[in-house]
């Protein structure tokens, strides 16, 4: 059964709520829209704060004010997705720089390390950073940056952010956590020791499917100076009618994500009982190997839950895809409506085999990304479609038997 979840949300939401600022020109309750390219001047080099809208515009540094506020942080940064704000970090590094990295890496920024990055003479050591010895232990004296992901993205493990940041912190490092999983509302990883917060938006913070974009936070001034810089340099800025999208996606976080949590652990312990599940990937499950750290150092356990099917064969994975009526097989994850993927063909495709293999993303690996559907429904849902799977494999051992 799931332990239970702490959410201590209601301060929290309430100051947020009322930190959103009213347009003082109108009183409009809701942040502008401000659709400009560029604003007059009053004189050359002087103005009302705003030039050119790649530089700044009013309607997103509101959003970068407010995902700072949520991190705690002092430096927002808000990017045309969440690979431009992986890149954006990775910018800070110089040629025969060295990276350790979460061996379960999400698949884009893998790709990046590996296609782009690469080539430029910046190495990665991927180790599993669930023991922060392994990541002591591949620090070089050319390593400037440590990597993870926690949750991670699909097997769902936990890396003590407080132990590795006093690690970066010892050799000299910058420790950069991508948190979109968790989402501020469950997890702070500045506060625990982090330098840089990096999420993909187009997830929990924008929490509708309906936007692509990446944000970037910073503990240090300094540090968020040097992101916003090439922000502006390498212009891939995030526009104004997105960055409004995730500022209301912001609005109600705090209140979806205690249903997603509520969602999950339904899921994830129905999961754990039935016959044709192998194993089940869900932190708040008292049998998950880092239940005990996502306890100490986040809120919540999220709203993802992957777990891998006894026939362990790509063709079963695909026949429990194909048989759900309220996950629908897609992309992303962090919406409204419940969605499916199967990462080995989907998400982590780009990743090499044995890689994958290692990480724990086998054929029959399923990630659901639970909505705010009422829970029975969804496992309800996810019975129906197991239950189509156990009389299949009985039909085919039936089958085998009268052929022989």
């Amino acid at each position: 059964m799931v332990a239970g979840v702490k959410f201590y949300f209601m301060q929290e939401t309430t100051a947020f709520i009322h930190s959103i600022p009213v347009d003082p020109l109108t009183g409009a309750i809701s942040v502008p829209i401000y659709q400009t390219s560029t604003f007059v001047q009053e004189a050359p080099g002087v103005n009302k704060g705003y030039d050119y809208a790649r530089t700044g515009n009013p309607t997103r540094a509101t959003l970068e004010d407010l995902i700072a506020q949520l991190e705690e942080g002092s430096t927002g940064v808000a990017f045309g997705s969440g690979l431009a704000a992986i890149d954006a970090v990775l910018k800070l590094l110089s040629s025969g720089d060295h990276v350790v990295a979460v061996d379960d890496i999400y698949g884009g920024a893998y790709r990046l390390f590996e296609q782009v990055y690469k080539k430029f003479d910046i190495n990665v050591t991927y180790v599993d950073t669930t023991e922060a010895e392994n990541i002591f232990h591949a620090i070089t004296p050319k390593t400037k940056l440590i990597w993870i992901e926690t949750p991670t993205n699909p097997t769902l493990k936990i890396s003590d952010i407080e132990a590795i940041a006093k690690i970066a912190n010892a050799s000299h490092c910058l420790l950069c956590v991508d948190n979109t999983f968790a989402s501020p509302a469950l997890q702070k990883p500045l506060s625990l020791g982090a330098d840089i917060v990096v999420h993909s938006a187009t997830k929990y913070l924008g929490g509708h499917s309906d936007l692509i974009a990446g944000l970037v936070v910073t503990k240090d001034e300094e540090l968020g100076a040097k992101i916003k810089f090439l922000q502006n340099a390498s212009g891939a800025i995030l526009s104004p009618f997105d960055s409004w999208l995730v500022i209301r996606g912001l609005e109600t976080l705090h209140l979806r994500i205690k249903q997603h949590c509520v969602g999950a652990a339904s899921v994830a312990t129905f999961l754990e009982q039935h016959p044709a599940v192998d194993r089940v990937y869900y932190p708040g499950l008292p049998t998950h190997r880092n239940h005990e750290i996502a306890k100490r150092q986040a809120l919540g356990f999220g709203g993802i839950v992957s777990f891998t099917l006894k026939d362990d064969t790509e063709e079963a994975a695909i026949q429990f895809a194909k048989s759900t009526r309220f996950f629908k097989l897609a992309e992303s994850l962090g919406g409204i409506k419940s969605l499916l993927s199967h990462p080995a063909t989907m998400t982590h495709k780009t990743i090499p085999f044995g890689k994958r293999r290692a990480a724990g993303i086998t054929d029959s690996l399923i990630r659901l990304s639970i909505g705010l559907e009422d829970p029975k429904d969804l496992v309800n849902d996810v019975k129906q479609a197991l239950d189509g799977l156990e009389q299949r494999t009985k039909a085919d051992v039936a089958n085998t038997v009268y052929q022989n």
